[in-house]
């Protein structure tokens, strides 16, 4: 009986081809801005460690422009790694009960972690 259908009425219930566009752009785009956003914290890591002590690391952190890069790098790499996990769990878990367990786990642990790693860097950067 399949054969007599049409090619398009074959696929239509399988979803739009530009479902997975946004995501796809949207891992790029993280991956772009995480080059220079991780070249910079490596270079000031490796300075830092060779010349500085834990005084000289926390003023470097409540610089202003250090501050809002590091907060930046952490909410971009936290968004990053939620969109490949997604995508992972997406392609690879086929049970529908455990992959909506383990997105909506993953989600609240993802937020949690780059939630705390912001206030940890507000905190030093606020002198706390």
């Amino acid at each position: 009986m399949d054969n007599l259908r049409t090619p398009l009425s074959r696929v239509r219930l399988w979803g739009s081809a530009r479902e997975g566009t946004n995501t796809f752009i949207a891992q790029r785009l993280t991956a772009i801005a995480l080059v220079p956003l991780l070249l910079w914290f490596v270079a000031v890591v490796i300075f830092l460690i060779v010349k500085a002590d834990y005084v000289t690391f926390v003023s470097w952190i409540r610089s202003s422009w250090n501050t809002e890069l590091l907060i930046l790098l952490i909410l971009v790499s936290f968004h990053h790694a939620h969109a490949g996990l997604h995508e992972v769990v997406e392609d690879y878990v086929h049970n529908e009960i455990i992959k909506a367990i383990t997105m909506v786990s993953m989600k609240f642990l993802v937020i949690g972690i780059a939630v705390a790693s912001v206030l940890a860097v507000l905190q030093i950067a606020l002198g706390g």
